[in-house]
């Protein structure tokens, strides 16, 4: 049996350290590493949150890097209640060996009005590849989609995790300075970063971004609709899995049910056999029975609502008093 403590990822806002807080328990549940844990246990130590999680026999490298991917938590220790006969507890940093494809700062240097918490984010995309039949591929082996990437958050943060990506997006304005966006970036931190534009006829346009030293990271913006994304997205590998956030802010179910029965059939199209898509949106106005009940529609789909799938609801804020996943 192993003992490690797991830190809370810090935020600078209250509201998002208790989100992570509220979610790690679930994230690690659904990660590789679930099937070994025996106990998991929130603790305070020294002004901090932890999870103290008991596993069968220790991680290994594989499993080690696991740990580093997490969204919810910053680091890992090794715990023990007392080391030489001195009283505890004691912490010894683990190494995870998780390296990202690209600096951090990629996702928290990309603001704009709108943006989906970072940690959120990140959490969002590995709850969708530990759904998939995919959970013991890693990152650089996987492609992720987002068919309403808004400011490009989820691209920016599936691409520095070392997935290849592609998004849709219908504002030429967030799209433009999502594009402006990466080729600033990459030139300051001297990342190589080649781009190709073209324009789709009758459909829209897109911008294909080659970016890192071989082998290199690729990301795609298209400018278009969603429902038109199986033709901005033609010639584009198909997605291990597809991960977005819904708009917010909608007062009436008839818009937010017309884009799902719009858009599910393509998404679902789009996906590899054994892919996963992952999806938030606001609870407050709309139940996760109400939308169960609109995914469950889309015969391609298989809505995994056993635990802890059901317990992903957590507050973001005074409009958004429940978010759900």
């Amino acid at each position: 049996m192993t003992t490690l403590l797991a830190q809370i990822a810090p935020q600078r806002s209250t509201q998002y350290a208790e989100l992570a807080s509220a979610l790690a328990p679930h994230e690690l549940a659904l990660s590789p590493l679930g099937r070994h844990i025996v106990g998991v246990e929130a603790v305070r130590l020294g002004g901090q949150d932890y999870l103290r999680v008991e596993l069968r026999g220790e991680a290994d490298a594989r499993l080690a890097r696991e740990l580093g991917s997490l969204a919810t938590v910053s680091a890992w220790f090794a715990y023990r209640e007392a080391l030489g006969g001195e009283p505890g507890p004691w912490l010894r940093p683990v190494e995870t060996g998780f390296q990202p494809f690209l600096p951090l700062d990629l996702v928290t240097a990309r603001r704009y009005r709108g943006k989906t918490n970072e940690l959120f984010t990140q959490f969002l995309c590995n709850v969708a590849r530990h759904a998939s039949d995919f959970s013991e591929q890693p990152w650089t082996d996987l492609r992720v989609v987002d068919p309403l990437a808004g400011g490009g958050t989820t691209l920016l943060v599936a691409l520095s995790l070392g997935a290849d990506v592609a998004g849709v997006e219908k504002s030429p304005q967030d799209v433009e300075s999502t594009a402006a966006f990466l080729r600033a970036y990459t030139r300051e931190k001297g990342i190589p970063c080649k781009v190709q534009e073209e324009r789709l006829r009758g459909v829209g346009r897109r911008w294909w971004f080659r970016v890192g030293r071989a082998p290199q990271g690729q990301c795609i913006l298209a400018l278009g609709e969603t429902a038109r994304a199986e033709d901005l997205l033609r010639g584009v590998r198909p997605p291990h899995l597809i991960v977005t956030d819904l708009p917010y802010g909608i007062q009436h179910h008839g818009p937010l049910v017309a884009l799902l029965d719009d858009a599910l059939p393509v998404w679902a199209g789009l996906l590899l056999p054994g892919g996963a898509l992952a999806f938030s949106w606001d609870a407050t106005r709309f139940s996760r029975e109400e939308m169960l009940a609109i995914v469950g529609r889309e015969g391609r789909l298989a809505v995994l609502h056993d635990p802890p799938y059901d317990a992903l609801a957590h507050r973001v804020d005074r409009v958004i008093r429940r978010r759900d996943v």
